[in-house]
């Protein structure tokens, strides 16, 4: 049953109504389908039921992540770019202000009008609950009281055309000129529309904030040009102004005149190049051109800042491979290790970096349990149910398994798996290949070629014996690991799961070719004593457990209790006849339960009736609980 079927319906929200469950979405926003594209600050808060059955929104209340409303504001901040041009440009140009551009401004206006009305019915997010509030008393307050709102009624009043409808005349002063400057506040919208592009995955944030710098650059330079001509304008004299002294009567001339030449200093200025053919002529231009000045020195640092950062951010994978593989060497060198393995160093640092975006340790690890439980599902599950090991096992040993998975890369020519070490790990193959060898005299033998979904390191694991194979990258290979210990834990209480991992492990292995069977200690004895009746026997509960079970030899530990039986060595001599020991070696088999037992399958194993147990020095065995893995029992 789903969350929303089991959530008792909300009643309109009334006086009486629990204050907590205020974040809903409304039926008519439609599905969120890329959260990414969501600023932070409007994702539903925690508990929120989303979907069809969700409960909605009060009446007339418009959700924040509502795709409509969103743009709505993608629409305004075109808006707000056409009044950050205009407000200072028809207070340089005032005739351009009460002319032309009138129409468009009074549009522009009517649109941001409608906009403060919408923001009545807007819900908004509590800080203390993150969530949201419906409620349109305190959607009003919240607003009303908020500097926000002055602020936009006067930045969206049209003065000038106030001023002519009361008064029926047209004030040519710039009182209105700096009056419409108040529009300049609007430019929050394109911060906040820039911030909620930088979080937006789906777009470059190297763009993203390449196109903001650009565009603080150019709003820079179109203020400071378009104030720049406005103290022109205002001086007693005209040919002593900086753009008077190279264009005679230029108040007369074209409007788009004055405007290149006030971008041309502006920009001029701005790069410090200062060519000298517009420079300033008085007093208040040369204060103006002193403060500008200084503020391009923090403009061009704010601006080397930001592109410095983001070339070094897409670098700094770049310049730590680098110095890894430095490191290596240096290392190598002062070792003098051998170029084979310095070769293989070097390969596994590269496919490190070269592989990063796909291990998964460092893309989960801050990720809840169940997220990384599915994502390995969807990526090892299958290759885990095709490898020969766990066929037939259940669906909760594989649930269980596959989440204890780890990836790893190998890059060619690298061992995974070294010939005599402690087995720790076993791995499955998910791609490439790897050559299994062994080491005889010196010279390394080739045994066989693993692809997936084959295993390799199971068998160290299995016997608890050291790894009887070299196993060797042929080429780049992506392998899944397991510890030891997490499959022992893992396969402890699922008895006929265990069962039937050790049938598939005993059936391999009878298809192991001669030579690599020669490799693994005490194989024949495993491989003799588990007949057919005996692997029958394992998938028949009933019939499995006690000492003649474990008698045969088989490796059963994985199937039977929550204790892990150890394994021995059993020899039918007294520990100091060292020739009988020569001769005939010893057997190897799991520790039972009792004294009696021991002795019954030592009968088996050796052929002999015992009845005195000996440790190697010489001590007497009377309680099997002190024995240990890889013990050497004496029975005579």
């Amino acid at each position: 049953m789903s969350v929303s079927e089991t959530r008792s319906p909300v009643p309109p929200f009334s006086e009486s109504r629990s204050p907590l469950p205020l974040l809903y979405r409304r039926h008519s926003s439609g599905e969120i389908r890329n959260l990414a594209s969501i600023s932070s600050s409007l994702l539903p808060a925690f508990g929120t039921v989303m979907g069809e059955g969700s409960v909605k929104l009060k009446k007339f209340v418009i959700a924040p992540y509502d795709r409509r409303y969103r743009w709505w504001q993608a629409f305004l901040v075109l808006l707000v770019v056409y009044s950050a041009w205009s407000s200072s440009f028809e207070l340089a140009f005032r005739e351009m202000g009460t002319g032309p551009l009138l129409p468009f401004d009074l549009v522009v206006d009517a649109f941001f009008a409608i906009d403060i009305i919408l923001t009545f019915f807007v819900a908004y997010l509590d800080k203390s609950t993150y969530l949201l509030v419906d409620d349109h008393i305190k959607i009003a307050l919240r607003y009303v009281s908020n500097l926000w709102f002055p602020m936009d009624v006067a930045s969206t009043l049209p003065f000038q055309s106030i001023y002519r409808i009361f008064t029926g005349k047209r004030h040519e002063g710039d009182v209105f000129g700096f009056l419409n400057m108040l529009r300049l506040w609007r430019l929050r919208r394109v911060s906040e529309f820039f911030s909620r592009l930088e979080k937006d995955t789906r777009f470059s944030y190297f763009w993203t904030r390449y196109c903001k710098l650009i565009c603080v650059t150019l709003f820079a330079v179109h203020t400071a040009g378009c104030f720049y001509f406005w103290l022109a304008t205002h001086y007693s004299r005209s040919d002593n102004t900086w753009i008077g002294a190279q264009v005679p009567h230029f108040e007369e001339r074209s409007v788009w005149l004055g405007y290149t030449y006030s971008m041309y200093w502006s920009i001029v200025t701005l790069t410090t190049t200062g060519y000298g053919d517009l420079h300033a002529q008085n007093t208040g231009e040369k204060i103006f051109s002193i403060f500008y000045m200084l503020f391009n020195i923090g403009l061009t640092a704010y601006l080397i800042g930001n592109m410095t950062n983001l070339i070094v951010h897409s670098s700094v994978r770049t310049f730590a491979m680098r110095d890894a593989i430095h490191e290596i060497l240096r290392y190598a060198s002062k070792n003098r290790l051998p170029e084979g393995l310095k070769e293989q160093m070097l390969a596994h640092v590269t496919l490190k970096f070269k592989t990063a975006e796909l291990q998964q340790e460092e893309v989960l690890q801050d990720l809840p349990k169940a997220i990384r439980s599915g994502i390995a599902q969807h990526l090892f599950r299958t290759i885990v149910e095709n490898s020969y090991l766990f066929k037939g096992v259940s669906e909760d040993f594989i649930v269980q398994l596959v989440p204890e998975m780890r990836a790893e890369y190998f890059p060619p020519k690298m061992d995974i798996i070294i010939q005599n070490e402690i087995p720790t790990d076993f791995y499955i193959i998910v791609s490439g290949a790897v050559d299994v060898i062994t080491h005889n005299n010196g010279t390394e033998q080739f045994l066989s070629k693993l692809m997936s979904p084959d295993m390799l390191g199971e068998i160290g694991v299995i016997f608890n014996i050291p790894q009887p194979f070299t196993v060797r990258t042929k080429r780049l290979s992506q392998v899944i690991r397991i510890s030891h210990n997490h499959f022992k834990q893992l396969v402890q209480p699922l008895s006929e799961d265990g069962k039937i991992v050790l049938s598939n492990f005993l059936q391999h292995l009878r298809g192991l070719k001669k030579e690599e069977l020669e490799e693994i200690p005490f194989v024949d004895e495993y491989l003799a004593d588990s007949n057919i009746e005996a692997i029958q026997s394992i998938h028949e509960p009933q019939n499995y457990g006690g000492p003649n079970q474990e008698s045969n030899g088989i490796p059963t530990f994985y199937a039977s209790s929550n204790t892990l039986p150890a394994r021995v060595v059993l020899h039918g001599h007294h520990p100091d006849d060292k020739q009988e020991q020569e001769q005939n070696g010893g057997k190897l088999a799991h520790l039972p339960d009792s004294m009696e037992d021991l002795l019954i399958l030592a009968e088996r194993k050796l052929g002999k009736i015992g009845t005195t147990v000996l440790m190697a020095d010489g001590s007497l065995v009377e309680d099997l609980s002190a024995l240990r893995d890889n013990d050497h029992l004496y029975i005579f």
